[in-house]
């Protein structure tokens, strides 16, 4: 499963640009299906797909970086649940996470091996920091979005 996991990682670095089409289809299916599911005035679906195309590079880029990031792993765990070793399957990244079978064989487990084990305190400070950093991340898209909008309001 190891070869497996870094073949598609390989695969999904090589292949940005057939990423990048399967994941602009998949945004116009999807937001188009959503309109039509979620606004029942058919008199706004066409301003809204408007909207939505001008969303479509924002939408890329996100669902590029988590395509990357997650991908490689799900499809790995998908085709390791398809063919249901028996025992533990290999190391499937640089992390050093590996995927073991549940006691009744139905599911898999992420399990990270502790190097040195940290202080509990250490490892919730961590947690919090990792979360800030992320509420951080979204807070600076939100403010250049917001700079962008009253700018675009000032100069016209």
């Amino acid at each position: 499963m190891q070869d497996v996991f870094l073949l598609l990682d390989n695969l999904s670095r090589r292949e940005e640009a057939t990423i990048k089409a399967i994941l602009d289809c998949l945004y116009e299916v999807g937001s188009s299906r959503l309109i039509q599911q979620r606004v029942n005035i058919k008199a706004l679906h066409g301003p809204l797909r408007g909207i939505a195309r001008f969303s479509k590079p924002v939408f890329r880029v996100f669902a590029l970086r988590w395509f990357k990031k997650n991908c490689p792993r799900l499809v790995t765990r998908w085709l390791f649940r398809q063919v249901r070793f028996n025992g533990v399957p290999p190391v499937l990244d640089e992390t050093q996470t590996k995927l073991v079978l549940s006691e009744d064989n139905t599911k898999l487990i992420d399990v990270k091996p502790v190097p040195d084990a940290l202080p509990p305190l250490v490892e919730m400070q961590a947690a919090e920091i990792n979360a800030l950093r992320g509420r951080l991340s979204w807070l600076t898209v939100a403010l250049v979005a917001l700079i962008a909008v009253v700018l675009g309001y000032l100069v016209a």
